[in-house]
């Protein structure tokens, strides 16, 4: 006999972020009537080194506002590039960023605002969602400390399909992974709420129906924008609520052996929802309606697998020999979760998402 869940009365806060989202095909059109929206008039671009003929592109349209480019964005944000690229900002006077990229290049953007208020206009090309969130991160001595700060958030967004056409399929598929993850977390979130399970709903079931139509045609703009859409979506949520054991896992490993972002975050999803299946059941009734799958960790694992992404941390550079400074690490000032993090169980957790493990 099936046990019936209990749903306890509604009682919640809500708090939206302030950002401005302009989303769709040729947004990338309206850049300089942002810019002067923002009153700004000299904008240092920001990209990583593969990113830098996005960043030239962008200098390009921006013209005479356009006061220079730093195109060493890294992944975790280094300490010492995010204190370069604050002297770079300082000596060319820029009064707001450009951020051109994925989570790597947002994240150095908040770096730059997170001690001098410079203002964010972000245009992603991938589908991290970071760029609606007041969460930032920074790598300091192996250790990634992680906070949220209102002056990180971007005030603009562009959105335009068309500059994830030639995003690789592999890193489509691990950037969505990475997006879902940040709402799947958020439906069982501590300060959750009746908003934020919406969102969270549909920006799963975005990413899940238009991950596979890209990888069957990378070049598909509906499904481009369904995807950009869904990210946008799972952002929102993450930049509204509390992070749980996904999130702390990824960052410990992320931040520590300097395991690629998106990656890590596909593997380490299916293992740590499973160990929340029992604790979140009600809260993850919304995923398994968006994927179509009661087994919500079941489905992600299976989902990720189809698309080819990478399965195990063995194959994206971790040793075994680590796992058991990573559980260490990991039950170390630990996320709210609602499920108690045990220290054996996360061990074991990390167990099966090193050697990438289907979820019973």
């Amino acid at each position: 006999m099936t046990k019936k869940l209990t749903v306890p009365p509604l009682s919640f806060t809500h708090v939206g972020l302030p950002s401005r989202v302009v989303f769709g095909a040729g947004s990338l059109s309206t850049l300089n009537a942002e810019i002067d929206r923002l009153g700004a008039r000299r904008a240092l671009v920001l990209a990583t080194p593969f990113q830098k003929a996005e960043g030239e592109r962008i200098a390009a349209i921006l013209g005479d506002r356009y006061a220079g480019l730093f195109d060493r964005a890294e992944m975790h944000v280094p300490i010492e590039t995010a204190r370069e690229a604050r002297e770079v900002a300082k000596r060319l006077g820029a009064d707001c960023a450009v951020t051109v990229g994925g989570g790597s290049t947002t994240g150095l953007g908040k770096a730059i605002a997170l001690e001098s208020s410079l203002p964010i206009l972000a245009i992603p090309t991938t589908y991290a969602g970071s760029e609606v969130t007041t969460i930032y991160g920074i790598t300091e001595a192996g250790q990634k400390k992680t906070g949220r700060d209102p002056r990180v958030l971007p005030k603009t967004v562009i959105y335009d399909p068309e500059l994830t056409l030639g995003l690789p399929v592999g890193m489509s598929v691990t950037s969505g992974m990475n997006a879902i993850a940040h709402a799947v977390e958020g439906l069982y979130a501590q300060d959750a709420s009746p908003i934020t399970d919406m969102i969270s709903e549909d920006g799963i079931r975005a990413l899940a129906a238009g991950l596979p139509r890209v990888v069957a045609s990378p070049r598909d703009r509906a499904a481009r924008s369904d995807c950009l859409y869904g990210a946008w979506l799972c952002g929102t949520a993450l930049g509204s609520v509390g992070m749980a054991l996904h999130h702390k896992l990824c960052h410990v490993l992320g931040g520590t052996w300097n395991l690629p972002h998106a990656e890590t975050h596909t593997i380490v999803l299916p293992q740590a929802i499973s160990y929340n299946a029992q604790a979140a059941a009600r809260q993850l009734e919304r995923a398994g309606r968006a994927l179509g799958n009661p087994n919500v960790a079941q489905a992600l694992f299976d989902l990720a697998a189809g698309l080819g992404a990478p399965m195990a941390l063995r194959d994206i550079g971790m040793k075994e020999s680590e796992l058991d400074r990573a559980a260490e690490l990991a039950v170390q000032s630990p996320y709210y979760n609602p499920r108690p993090i045990e220290r054996g169980a996360i061990r074991a957790l990390l167990d099966d998402a090193f050697f990438g493990r289907r979820p019973k």
